[in-house]
């Protein structure tokens, strides 16, 4: 008997696209599962290898967490329903591999209630299926019914709602009435629109389930940097300081002033239009001042009216375009003085147009340097002619 339910599960789940309706497949399996008595020798691993496709270290790991299985009957009737909604081998061996106790779940009162829900809300067997397989405990919870829709709405697009769930899978778990509604609210009175709390749910969902008095201390803390409610930074500001202390805050922004020799306004300046820099390291930051202040020579107060570029690679954009230009000029092949901010900024397609392929003659090796300048090869390489 035991031999027949492995070699159906294993039919099933190496069809994929076979059409088996849900309802014949938990007959069918209530039917094999319920003669079957408890084995006290069950051997969970070797189930996990052989019939859920684990490897043997995925299978030692996931067991601990299934020790109190005496037989296979629930885990095959979960596996069966899987197939039936279309999971391939592999997906199946994924899901089990990041949630071990799903295969504890009971398809009558948890997983079967879930799918007919879900289908309710006009989700197809295959979009199901592909929640499923992202390996989320949440989906074994009878509330993801009820509050997908409204996460749904917020997200825009069933692409999106798996973006959100692969983020913070918890996130849809959350009260909507007691949790998240007051939360978008509240961002809605601070001026985002739909399309901003949409960009946020799907860039930092944690802010939105965040308990209400820590999301109004991190509004404060963005108004106190400079940047008013409305702005179109204000989103960027907020997703930067998220839960990060205000006085961890308050001295990166002196670090940054120091470093680059802002001065106040100039700093404030810089928060408001880069934001994001208030999360680098202050290694990385030292090394940008470095470059651009000690080495290609540009004032500070350039910098801070030209942030953007403080955002960008070192190694991988600035310090290689820097190189070329600094070729080029050495050798006559550029006249004017360049605006490094236009060249930093400049896309890779532009840039080899206008700085590259018009020296092929003179310097024929100078794009495969910038090539493995970019690729961190030859990043302090001065470019030669050949």
């Amino acid at each position: 008997m035991l031999r027949m339910r492995s070699c159906i599960l294993t039919h099933l789940l190496s069809s994929p696209s076979a059409a088996y309706p849900i309802s014949s497949l938990h007959r069918l399996f209530s039917t094999t599962a319920s003669p079957i008595p408890a084995n006290p020798t069950f051997a969970v691993q070797d189930y996990l290898v052989t019939t859920c496709g684990l490897t043997r270290a995925q299978a030692l790991k996931a067991s601990t967490k299934l020790s109190h299985f005496k037989s296979p009957s629930r885990p095959d009737a979960v596996l069966a329903f899987l197939a039936g909604l279309g999971l391939s081998g592999a997906d199946v061996a994924s899901l089990v591999a990041k949630d071990p106790q799903f295969l504890c779940a009971s398809v009558e009162k948890t997983l079967a209630p879930v799918v007919a829900g879900l289908t309710g809300h006009g989700l197809s067997h295959t979009e199901i299926a592909r929640l499923f397989s992202l390996g989320c405990g949440i989906f074994r919870c009878r509330s993801i019914v009820s509050n997908l829709p409204y996460h749904l709405s917020l997200v825009g697009s069933y692409e999106n709602l798996l973006r959100l769930i692969k983020q913070s899978p918890s996130s849809l778990g959350y009260s909507l009435e007691k949790v998240v509604k007051p939360n978008v609210a509240f961002l809605k009175e601070c001026g985002l629109g739909d399309c901003e709390i949409s960009k946020m749910c799907l860039f930092s969902p944690w802010i939105l389930v965040t308990k209400s008095e820590r999301l109004r201390a991190m509004v404060a803390c963005a108004e106190g940097l400079g940047v008013p409610r409305g702005s179109g930074m204000f989103r960027h500001v907020l997703h930067a300081v998220a839960f990060t202390r205000e006085e961890k805050i308050a001295a990166k922004v002196d670090y940054l002033k120091k470093t680059f020799r802002w001065t106040d306004a100039e700093v404030g300046l810089v928060v408001c239009k880069a934001p994001k820099l208030l999360t680098r390291c202050k290694d990385r930051l030292q090394r940008l001042s470095e470059f651009l202040i000690s080495e290609v020579g540009l004032e500070p107060a350039f910098i801070a009216r030209r942030p953007v570029m403080l955002t960008l690679s070192l190694d991988g954009r600035l310090r290689p375009r820097y190189h070329v230009v600094k070729f080029l000029k050495e050798n006559g092949l550029l006249k004017p003085d360049p605006n490094y901010d236009t060249i930093f900024k400049l896309t890779d397609k532009v840039f080899l147009e206008k700085y590259i392929c018009p020296h092929k003659e003179a310097a024929p090796h100078l794009a495969q340097d910038y090539v493995a300048a970019c690729k961190g090869g030859v990043a302090t390489r001065r470019f030669m002619f050949a």
